[in-house]
This record gives C-alpha cells, sequence and structure tokens, in this order.
C-alpha cells in the first residue's frame, strides 16, 4: 500500500539576519502586550482615585519613556506596529 503523498514541507532558511529580526519581533510583542496591560491597570488606579499626583506623574512618564524605547527598538529591528499585532487565526489579532 502507497502512503498518500505529503505536501513538501516549508524550508526553514537559517539567514542570521531573520533570526535576529524574529527574535526581535517575538520580543517585542511580548513587551508591548504587557505594556498595553500595565496601561489599563495603570488608568484604572488613575480613575479610582487610588493613586497620588506625584504616582500618576511618574507612571505618566515612564508609559512616554518606554514608548519612546519602543519605537527605537522597532527601528533597529525593521518593524513596525502592525509587526507586532500577530495573527491568532480563529482568535483575531494580539493586540
Amino acid at each position: 500500500m502507497d502512503a498518500a503523498p505529503t505536501p513538501e514541507s516549508p524550508r526553514i532558511t537559517l539567514d542570521p539576519e531573520n533570526v535576529r529580526k524574529g527574535l526581535g519581533q517575538l520580543v517585542l510583542t511580548v513587551v508591548e502586550l504587557l505594556r498595553q496591560l500595565l496601561e489599563r491597570q495603570a488608568l484604572r488606579r488613575i480613575e479610582s482615585g487610588s493613586l497620588t499626583e506625584q504616582e500618576v506623574e511618574r507612571l505618566g512618564l515612564t508609559f512616554l519613556k518606554l514608548s519612546e524605547e519602543m519605537d527605537w527598538l522597532k527601528g533597529e529591528f525593521g518593524l513596525t506596529d502592525k509587526d507586532l499585532n500577530l495573527d491568532l487565526g480563529p482568535l483575531g489579532k494580539l493586540l
């Protein structure tokens, strides 16, 4: 009995630049997801009035600096915001 033909598996490209960019994309996607979660939590705390003015100011500056660093890192890896929004199939987009 002959085995059913299988489609040829995709070839893995072992180009160091592709590995670097792919790893950068993965790490930056996780960082962006965490940033968004932390930002939502901070907004809830601000709206509930549980933070002092100094804490609100410090959070604002921290998120601003993080955004600037993320923009710089995306540029270093040649990535855009769209590149970080992974498609999870039937679940939709990650971000």
